[in-house]
């Protein structure tokens, strides 16, 4: 699964929408739109924030918890 791909269940599971995740962390909701599109990647900071907001590890967040 791409990392996009993650990012959307994610948000998903937790019930945010891309607008919602975009205000707690601060960005634009067309950089949460391109990080789950694979068009680009959240900077380190952000990869943190999304891990704490959806209560996910960073492993797991990136699928370094998985054989996929």
């Amino acid at each position: 699964m791409e990392f996009g791909s993650r990012f959307k269940k994610f948000r998903l599971q937790n019930g945010y929408t891309q607008k919602q995740v975009a205000d707690k962390l601060g960005v634009r909701q067309s950089n949460v739109s391109d990080w789950e599109n694979n068009v680009s990647r959240p900077e380190y900071e952000n990869l943190i924030a999304l891990s704490r907001l959806y209560d996910e590890t960073l492993e797991s967040l990136l699928g370094l918890d998985s054989e996929e």
